[in-house]
């Protein structure tokens, strides 16, 4: 991946520390948004790497530091699942975070798990078009994760919603699943503010590598199709994650004492 000036790669020395800086991000894009449009849109990401940011927001000082009447979150992607299943990102945020702040609960906006994915994918669409009415699709800030395979979000390798250019949100099955899912293209997702992926792990480190500093090769590696057209990417990862990186001056090692 060709690096610009809207690409930070910051590296943290371990999950915790990332976890704050993602927190500290989320903190400072909400107080920005809301100096500048009256609302802060964010949209979340899936599995369990940001359990540890999601428990730090419901708790001070983070807590403290958001006008959470003013805040409308969404999700990147989900899984086809009842929302009480131990499988829904959007159950996880609600357990650990979104519970315990004082957000509306008519802005809490997840896809629907009891439609037809089909259905669910049209109905999140609409959904998006009439909040967004009037105003460039743009979120604010869209936490994203990193798989080992290169996916982020629901964008899976090879996948033919990689080349969807028109819908906000596509169904996505896998011929290796019985679960299928919901996601927000990348043509959406391209047009936020800020693009924030969190990575963490020893497990990470090869597709991190390959992602950030091996050829441009998006079909098989999705996450490289991430990249704002007017706003700013940023990769904050912990260690071990980075552990194969190139060192060079596009990444910031952060101590804990920064």
């Amino acid at each position: 991946m060709k690096l610009g000036a809207q690409v930070v790669i910051q590296v943290y020395p371990d999950k915790e520390a990332m976890s704050r800086a993602a927190a500290e991000l989320f903190v400072e894009q909400a107080g920005q948004a809301l100096r500048l449009r009256g609302r802060f849109c964010v949209a979340l990401s899936g599995g369990n790497t940001p359990r540890r940011m999601y428990e730090l927001l419901a708790q001070p000082p983070c807590r403290d530091r958001v006008a959470w009447a003013q805040v409308q979150v969404f999700w990147g992607d989900e899984r086809c699942v009842p929302a009480d299943d131990p499988r829904s990102n959007a159950r996880l945020a609600r357990q650990v975070w979104l519970d315990q702040v004082p957000i509306p609960p008519q802005q809490i906006h997840p896809v629907s798990g009891n439609l037809p994915p089909e259905a669910a994918a049209r109905a999140y669409e609409a959904l998006l078009k009439s909040f967004f009415a009037g105003q460039p699709p743009s979120f604010d800030l869209i936490f994203l994760g990193l798989g080992e395979d290169g996916h982020t979000a629901s964008l899976f390798p090879d996948h033919e919603v990689l080349n969807e250019q028109v819908r906000w949100a596509a169904e996505v099955y896998l011929a290796e699943t019985d679960l299928p899912r919901v996601t927000l293209t990348v043509s959406l997702i391209n047009q936020a503010a800020v693009v924030a992926l969190l990575v963490t792990g020893a497990a990470k480190a090869r597709v991190l590598k390959e992602v950030l500093q091996g050829p441009r090769e998006p079909r098989r590696l999705p996450a490289q199709l991430v990249h704002p057209q007017s706003g700013a990417l940023f990769w904050l990862v912990d260690q071990e994650a980075a552990s194969q990186l190139q060192k060079n001056p596009d990444i910031k090692f952060i101590s804990d004492d920064a």
